[in-house]
């Protein structure tokens, strides 16, 4: 038995912002309605010519510099979204390619925001089951493409941006402890793209209903996130033998800020001890705890020892949690080299 580790994060967000008050411009919203109700003040926007992939790489890239490990020497590419590229091939093959990961299987996991914490539960079974040494996963959105911009209930809620950590072998004990992965189909429609591939292919009549946007029921959407995101930390805790109130940092999905609050109270946490980042990004769905986590890894708010926990909810409906024990030393690399960035800004 071995144990898994993160051992190098990275995070890559577009350069343009579409603040709230550039939204007040699209559709019938507020400054204030928008942060009252979801925290967010701004989120980022890829660029025409930037891909999902584009994204992946640079974040991925990051992750690799600060871990030390070349692209060469991964084992799996896990890439989760909810926008990949495009069908064929999977964003995970083209993501493989631009980064030069040439002995790497890579591949496209659907989970909606819930993609990393799933990937992270891949990424251990794979490790301590001897079926790869080092996995590569990483979170990337560019939603911007998939939001109806006349819909003032969704457009103000999502962002683009990519997160990534890279995963390796350690002592059994040490890392990951617990991973906790559900789904229930039941909710699928809560949360959704009404039409697609098999089910409802493009058509003049789709596009006009615009169908292919994201849709939401919200109301629906508060109470089981909030419940979900609280019951699966509870259990990663019991299994990793904490309480809650022992975490020393939480980082949960960034959806609303309200649901972030709504879970942290339940868990006795206070808030210093959690993590929120939703006010710059808004929602980047599988994106948003990769993110977090290289924001709080390079300012130095993890060091060996702390006990970290994540938490997401998604569409599907999708949910699960981890918790771990952070094995690396605290990071003073500070900002990811100009090497790393293909000349691109975070």
């Amino acid at each position: 038995m071995r144990g898994t580790t993160i051992t190098g994060t990275g995070m890559y967000v577009p350069e343009r912002v579409l603040s709230n008050r550039d939204l007040e411009k699209l559709v019938d919203t507020t400054d204030e309605w928008i942060v009252d109700r979801t925290g967010i003040r701004e989120r980022r926007i890829a660029a025409a010519d930037q891909a999902s992939s584009d994204l992946a790489l640079i974040a991925c890239q990051r992750a690799l510099e600060m871990a030390g490990v070349d692209a060469k020497d991964v084992d799996q590419v896990i890439l989760a979204t909810t926008t990949p590229d495009r069908i064929l091939p999977s964003c995970g093959c083209t993501l493989q390619r631009k980064l030069g990961a040439t002995r790497a299987a890579a591949y496209d996991m659907l989970a909606a925001c819930t993609g990393f914490v799933f990937g992270t539960g891949m990424a251990r079974g794979l490790i301590s089951g001897r079926m790869a040494d080092t996995v590569l996963v990483v979170g990337v959105e560019t939603l911007s493409r998939i939001v109806d911009y006349t819909d003032r209930n969704t457009c103000v809620l999502f962002g683009d941006g990519a997160g990534a950590a890279l995963f390796q072998a350690c002592e059994f004990g040490e890392g990951v402890h617990a991973v906790e992965m559900h789904s229930d189909g039941e909710l699928g429609e809560v949360l959704e793209v009404p039409s697609g591939i098999s089910v409802n292919p493009a058509s003049e009549q789709t596009v006009a209903r615009r169908e292919h946007f994201i849709r939401m029921q919200g109301k629906k959407l508060f109470p089981f996130a909030v419940r979900s995101m609280e019951d699966a930390t509870r259990k990663c805790c019991d299994a990793a033998g904490w309480p809650p109130e022992a975490v020393d940092l939480f980082i949960p999905h960034q959806a609303n800020r309200r649901i972030i609050d709504g879970v942290r109270e339940r868990l006795g946490l206070p808030e210093n001890k959690v993590y929120v980042n939703i006010d710059r990004y808004g929602n980047t769905s599988s994106a948003s705890i990769p993110i977090a986590l290289d924001e709080v890894v390079r300012a130095g708010r993890l060091k060996r020892g702390d006990h970290l926990a994540i938490a997401a909810f998604g569409g599907g409906a999708t949910w699960g949690a981890s918790t771990m024990t952070w094995t690396m030393p605290l990071f003073t690399g500070g900002a990811p080299s100009a090497s790393a960035t293909d000349g691109a800004r975070a």
